[in-house]
């Protein structure tokens, strides 16, 4: 039995005529409608600009630097040493 999706929600957009005539005509190529194609189309976008800002993206001269203060870390500020000591007293060890 195959799996279908229950469609419940609705959008609406505003498209100008070419732009419309462009997606018809990729909708037809891919034998969908164009809602089936426009939904997917939309989707896709979505996960691509989630997948995007979620990595950070650093230069190679940024990665051997941010590996360089993993393997050796500056000396803790005086600041971070009272929070530190705080969050000791507060939560333990």
């Amino acid at each position: 039995m195959p799996h279908e999706t229950i469609r419940t929600s609705r959008i609406e957009a505003r498209i100008a005529p070419d732009a419309l005539a462009i997606v018809k005509r990729a909708a037809e190529l891919e034998g969908r409608s164009v809602s089936d194609f426009v939904v997917s189309a939309a989707q896709a976008a979505a996960r691509r600009t989630i997948e995007e800002t979620s990595l950070i993206r650093l230069s190679s001269e940024d990665q051997r630097h941010f590996v360089e203060l993993l393997l050796n870390p500056p000396p803790l500020s005086p600041a971070l040493v009272r929070a530190k000591d705080a969050h000791a007293q507060l939560f333990g060890s």
